[in-house]
């Protein structure tokens, strides 16, 4: 595929042949050029498994060194009279987890929640049916990760202010999780296993108190699935 095609795909691939081509062609290649944001007619071709598959090869990049040269004023302007978001991501509050640098994202790619914890609120819900049922997107993505102070203070009951109401939503992942060994924040493998179980308790609490949400998995038009990030070596590992 040439590099002199005028428009880009979802995370740096070009759509404009993809209409000459099945999905699943070798021509379907991702491109380093990227010079606009995404497009209505590049988001709306692609299905949820394929923009969940866009997500993971944008973290290969990340986690290669090997990102994408974006030219983020170019997707500014492109994107200025209108977005197109192929997915919708929530993260953590972790400066750690910037999960545009993470998916090697640009502007105009994701729609971003991000909340101590990456808890389900009543907010974060209409964010995402907002996101979805509203604007199109065809994923969303909650995205935990290892050594999570969230949940470590969930682990150990910290009461501090707004803080307090914000871990008691964390508070059904620690009594879920079933784990052999030192039950502490002190213990990182325990620590990140009740991450992971926050992650799928989240996904069952979109799917139980969004009907919006889960029709329109259930139809196939999105897919919710979990991730947890790796702070270490910068992996992302897809739950489902």
């Amino acid at each position: 595929m040439t590099h002199s095609l005028p428009r880009r795909s979802f995370f740096g691939g070009s759509f404009a042949a993809l209409s000459l081509v099945p999905l699943s062609s070798p021509a379907f290649q991702l491109s380093s050029s990227l010079a606009n944001s995404l497009t209505k007619e590049e988001r709306d071709a692609m299905t949820p498994a394929q923009v969940l598959a866009e997500l993971k090869k944008g973290n290969e990049r990340f986690r290669s060194g090997n990102m994408a040269a974006r030219n983020y004023l170019a997707e500014k302007r492109s994107s200025a009279a209108g977005q197109y978001p192929a997915a919708v991501i929530l993260g953590c509050l972790d400066s750690r987890v910037p999960a545009e640098i993470v998916f090697d994202t640009g502007i105009g790619d994701t729609f971003i929640g991000r909340v101590a914890g990456n808890i389900v609120n009543d907010d974060m819900l209409g964010s995402m049916e907002f996101g979805c049922a509203a604007s199109g997107a065809k994923a969303i993505l909650v995205l935990g990760h290892t050594a999570c102070g969230a949940v470590k203070g969930a682990i150990d009951d910290v009461v501090l202010g707004n803080l307090t109401g914000l871990l008691a939503r964390i508070k059904p992942a620690v009594a879920a999780t079933k784990f052999d060994g030192d039950k502490s924040s002190k213990n990182p493998t325990y620590v990140d296993a009740v991450a992971r179980t926050n992650v799928s308790l989240a996904i069952a609490d979109i799917r139980r108190r969004s009907p919006i949400l889960e029709q329109l998995e259930h139809k196939g038009s999105i897919k919710i699935a979990g991730a947890m990030y790796t702070l270490s070596n910068g992996s992302v590992e897809f739950l489902e």
